[in-house]
Order: structure tokens, then sequence, then C-alpha cells
């Protein structure tokens, strides 16, 4: 059964990992590879691991995560004392003072002198606060939580697209190996129409058919080779690296596909891995944790605090004196908002309505991921049965263009009748490696889906 676990790799897939690490790493022999257009040849688990690493959007949401990360850091810091320090000078000008109204004035120095000033340090330490650091604590986890789920989905859908995309240039590899296949067979045709045509066992019609047939075989040709070049570029950005590089599947359409039977375990796990239920999950607990916070608000706020300070000059006593002291306390905070007990009560309920919404969106998320998985399963099942009856369409078709070309060339048959065969020939032979490469496109689908990728 071909599996995506990564463990037993061959010696090759680490002499590929370290290819691929001194191509991202090495300027100079990135210069050289523009110019010499390296070839790798990589499994189609090694083309997603390197996608699942080295993606830009994978990169991306690694440094998300990180991020989400530091805010949890500053979540829990929180709880730590606030600690302020203050300073400050003043230089106070003449003292002016005004009698009969504004028509006598007296000036005079300021007592005890003009010059004040401060220098203090304060603190609050918060002792209790009904829940709310506790609260907060615990969405900064669920966050980072979410963000780490993030991080794998993403990581996922990029293996699923790199994975769709490498088979993509599987099927298109071998296209062009049948067309290479159906131009030799074009150009044998068309001597041995000029070898009928010249011994007038033929008409000119057949000879100009044969020379458009073969003509139409080439345009299928140069168009191929364009699609394999466009489906390289974009491997070659899913995985990150040079425009330049050209990937050579490992693996082929024949691959060894799952058995039907081990998908069963795929399906009793959608409720559980799915990246879409997991956030889901997340949403919930992270919703119940904004609803303590909520509650939090009706209850009081409990907290140490102090302070200590030089101060100059001296007001504690009247009048002033022109000296210098310091000071300093603790003491015990207690705040209770008593408007809480009606502004609160509406955002609780609110809080716990959007709770329930996010359980019934799950539930919902469930269903779907059920009926996604259950079509995968019966679409994998049809893609094996589909393998199987072109598998024997092309064995049929082998032998009814042999039939045809040798009526043909005994002159028993039409061209129209040659062409025709040749074509269900190619046809059946495309039909199954496309039945090979959407099963395991199906595949690794339901991987996703249940958040096993």
């Amino acid at each position: 059964m071909y599996k995506y676990s990564t463990n037993g790799k061959k010696p090759f897939f680490i002499a590929a990992v370290l290819s691929l690490a001194i191509l991202l790493l090495n300027p100079n022999h990135l210069k050289a590879q523009e110019r010499s257009n390296e070839t790798y040849r990589l499994s189609l688990s090694e083309v997603i691991t390197f996608a699942k690493s080295q993606n830009k959007l994978v990169l991306a949401a690694n440094v998300e995560e990180t991020a989400v990360a530091e805010d949890r850091k500053d979540s829990y810091r929180n709880a730590l004392p606030t600690v302020y320090l203050n300073g400050s000078y003043q230089r106070f000008s003449k003292l002016t003072l005004f009698t009969g109204g504004l028509s006598h004035t007296v000036s005079g120095a300021r007592k005890p002198s003009a010059n004040g000033a401060a220098l203090g340090i304060d603190a609050l330490f918060n002792v209790y606060s009904g829940g709310k650091q506790r609260a907060l604590e615990k969405e900064a986890d669920l966050r980072l939580s979410l963000a780490g789920v993030a991080k794998r989905e993403q990581a996922g859908s990029v293996a699923l697209k790199t994975a769709k995309q490498y088979l993509d240039l599987i099927r298109l590899i071998d296209l062009h190996r049948f067309i290479l296949d159906q131009l030799k067979r074009a150009d044998t045709r068309l001597k041995n129409i000029n070898s009928l045509y010249k011994n007038h066992k033929i008409t000119k019609s057949d000879l100009l058919r044969a020379e458009v047939a073969m003509s139409n075989v080439e345009l299928s040709l140069g168009q191929n080779e364009n699609d394999i070049s466009i489906a390289n570029q974009k491997l070659n950005v899913l995985i990150n690296i040079p425009a330049s590089v050209i990937i050579v599947p490992a693996d082929s359409a024949g691959m060894q596909k799952p058995e039907i039977g081990s998908l069963m375990s795929l399906l009793g796990s959608d409720e559980v891995s799915s990246y879409v239920v997991q956030k889901a999950s997340s949403t919930i607990e992270l919703q119940k944790a904004k609803v303590g916070a909520v509650k939090s608000g009706n209850l009081p706020n409990v907290g140490l605090y102090g302070a200590y300070g030089l101060n100059y000059p001296n007001y504690l006593f009247f009048p002033p004196v022109d000296q210098a002291y310091s000071i300093g306390f603790v003491g015990l905070k207690v705040q209770y908002s008593i408007s809480s007990l009606y502004q609160s009560k509406n955002k609780v309920s609110a809080a716990k309505l959007r709770l329930k919404v996010l359980e019934m969106q799950k539930e919902a998320y469930v269903d779907d991921v059920r009926i996604e998985m259950e079509s995968y399963y019966i679409k994998y099942a049809e893609a094996l049965k589909r393998i199987s009856v072109n598998e024997h369409s092309v064995e049929q078709a082998q032998v009814n263009f042999r039939i045809v070309n040798t009526k043909y060339l005994n002159q028993l048959s039409l061209l129209t009748d040659l062409l025709d065969a040749d074509n269900l020939y190619q046809e059946s032979r495309f039909n199954l490696v496309s039945a090979q490469t959407d099963a395991m496109g199906i595949y690794y689908s339901m991987l996703f889906a249940s958040g096993s990728l």
C-alpha cells in the first residue's frame, strides 16, 4: 500500500535533501543553476515534504504562530506588577498678588523657593480581578492553539496542491510519451501510404488525410511540451525553488494505490482530526474563555499598591519648608463597579448566545466533513474500478488497432477506420493514466479533509 509517511526513505532522499539545501542556500550555485537548468528526480512524498517546509505560505503561517506565541507571553506578563517611575522639575515665576480688583499689584518670590522637583516610584499588583487574568491567559493559550491548527491546515493545503500538481505533471509526461508513440505510428503509416499511393492502390485523398493526421499529432506534441513546462513552473513555486530547476517525477501513474479498506480508519477520524472541526472546537473553547472574562466584570478587583518618592520643597508643613523630603506608603485597594450589575448583564447573555452559535456551527461542520469523507471514499472506489476497466480497454484498443492496421495495408478497411482505431488506442491509454492520477488525487484530498495530510 502506498503511504504518505516519509519513514524508511531510501538514501536517495537524503541526497536530494542535501542537494536542495545547497540549491536554496548557495547564491553562486543558484546563478550557475539558472544557466544550466538543474534537474532533480523526486518522488511524490519527497515533493510534499519540501512543500510543507519551504512553501512561502507555510513559512508565513509559521511566522504568524510565532507572533501569537509572543502575544501569549505578553498576556501572562500582565499578571506582574505595574511599576511607574515618575520625575518632574518646575521653575516658578514671581508671585503677583492683585488687590482692589486689578488696580494694585504686589510681586514677590515664591516661598520657600522658586524651584520645585519630584522623583518617585509607584507600583500596583493585581491580587484578584474576578478571574479576568486567568481568562485572558486561557484566551492566549487557545489563540496559540488556533494558530497551530491554521499552520497545519496551511501546510496540508499546500501539500494537497503540490500532490495534485505533481500528479498532473506525471499525467502530462505520460501523455508526452503516448504522443511520441503516436507520432511514430503516424510516420510509419505515412510511409506505407506513400508506398501504396505510388503503386496506385489508394487515392490521393488518403495520402493527404494521413499527412494532416501527422501534422495534428505534431501540434499536440508541441502543446503538450508547453503544458509540461507550465506544470513544472507551478510545482517549483509550490516547493519554493528557482524557476530554472526541472523536476522529474520519480513516481509513475502506476504507483501502488492504497487498498479501499485502509481508508475506513479515515472515515472514523473525521470529527477528531479534520482541520475545520479542530478550529471550531478551539473557537468554542475561546468563546468560553471570553464568557468568563465578561462575567469577571461583575466581581470586585483587589490590588496591592505602594509608592516611594523624593520631593522638594516640603509642603507637608505650613508654611512650606525649604527642604527636600522622602516618603512612601503601601496599601490595599478594593474596587467594585456597582454599574456592572446592570451593564454586564446583556454582555454576558450575548457572549453565551455566541457560544451556542459556535456549537451549532461545529455540528454543521462535522456533518459536512462526514459527507465529504464518504463522498471521497465512494469516488476512490469508483476510481479504482475505472483503473481496472481502462487497463482492459487499453489491451482491447491495442489489439483492435493492430487488426485494423493489417486490414488497411491489405486494402480491407478504410483509412478513416485506421485513424479512428489509432485515436481510440491513444485515448484509452490516456484515460488509464488519468484514472490512476485521479485516484491518487482523491486519496490525498481525503487525507486533507480528515486532517491527516
